[in-house]
């Protein structure tokens, strides 16, 4: 059935690659089985529903996980709609940088509990995954952790992570994907434009954020299918560089980091050139040390990170 929606689907003026990807997601995860399991023959009980879906998607040109209602995101299924963006690969980069510093922060016995910030959290992704991927930290209440070897590794430590967003209709799904996926004790969602609503003295040891970075002007330059269903509060910045975000955060973060946080941010590619340039410069002003710049399979500038020293 993968190759007939396929087929289906570059019929309908779709790349190849594009076709297969998504004929593989809409089979796969409308079904229930696994690309093997179908391969080897399981009987797909839901072939209507399916193709519906297919041609749906060639006639209104709206991104599959829109239709499906869900996306995936490092293993994980997360309920997505045209509220918020769909999670992507590159993201999960900005992730497991974030679990590493956390982990190794841990490690410290000078250190107090952790709090964690994911500013513009959208979906709720990337605080819901650095939550998940680092058990060994206890819930804010001392419990949920693991006990033996990893909670030694956290020194008994507790976790808290804090997604915020501008959009209460953003954070309605992400409040739905923390609780389908067993987070609700260890991270906390908050209506915010940036820090307006973190408190006077709240300090974090991590700020991680993948703002709006795409500069409005190139607005009619984007593929249809994300100019047209994703949201715009979540893809657009008003400066020309496409840094505003970026600056706003850093401006905010000295207040609310501990001594020697961190801040990390998804970075984007846009006028043809890398914004770390710009952001690493924003940031040496504001104060921070860069610790380092990650590429992604594309060899592009994906993940910076800063230090307050």
């Amino acid at each position: 059935m993968i190759k007939r929606i396929q087929k289906f689907f570059m019929e309908n003026g779709l790349e190849a690659n594009d076709a297969r990807a998504e004929a593989e997601f809409l089979v796969c995860g409308i079904s229930g089985f696994s690309i093997e399991e179908i391969i080897t023959g399981c009987a797909i009980q839901n072939e209507d529903e399916i193709w519906a879906l297919a041609r749906k998607r060639v006639e209104t040109g709206a991104p599959i996980q829109h239709l499906t209602g869900f996306s995936y995101f490092m293993g994980d299924k997360f309920f997505v709609n045209s509220d918020v963006l769909i999670p992507r690969p590159e993201t999960e980069i900005l992730v497991q940088k974030a679990v590493d510093i956390a982990r190794n922060t841990g490690k410290n016995p000078a250190g107090g509990d952790l709090k964690i910030l994911d500013i513009g959290t959208g979906t709720g992704c990337i605080a819901i995954e650095i939550s998940k991927n680092l058990p060994e930290f206890n819930c804010a209440d001392n419990t949920c952790g693991l006990t033996g070897c990893g909670a030694e590794t956290a020194g008994g430590r507790t976790l808290e992570v804090i997604g915020i967003d501008i959009s209460t209709a953003a954070l309605r799904i992400a409040i739905k994907n923390m609780e389908a996926l067993e987070q609700q004790r260890r991270v906390v969602f908050r209506k915010s434009d940036i820090f307006s609503s973190i408190y006077e003295d709240e300090k974090f040891d991590i700020i991680v954020s993948n703002p709006p970075y795409i500069p409005l002007s190139l607005k009619d330059t984007l593929d249809d299918n994300v100019k047209n269903f994703d949201p715009h509060l979540a893809l657009f910045a008003g400066d020309k560089d496409g840094v505003e975000f970026y600056r706003r955060i850093l401006e905010g973060a000295k207040k609310h980091l501990k001594p020697n946080g961190y801040v990390l941010f998804e970075l984007g590619f846009t006028n043809g050139i890398s914004q770390s340039g710009i952001v690493s410069e924003i940031a040496r002003k504001q104060g921070f040390d860069l610790k380092f710049i990650e590429k992604d399979l594309s060899k592009i500038d994906r993940v910076i990170c800063f230090q307050l020293h």
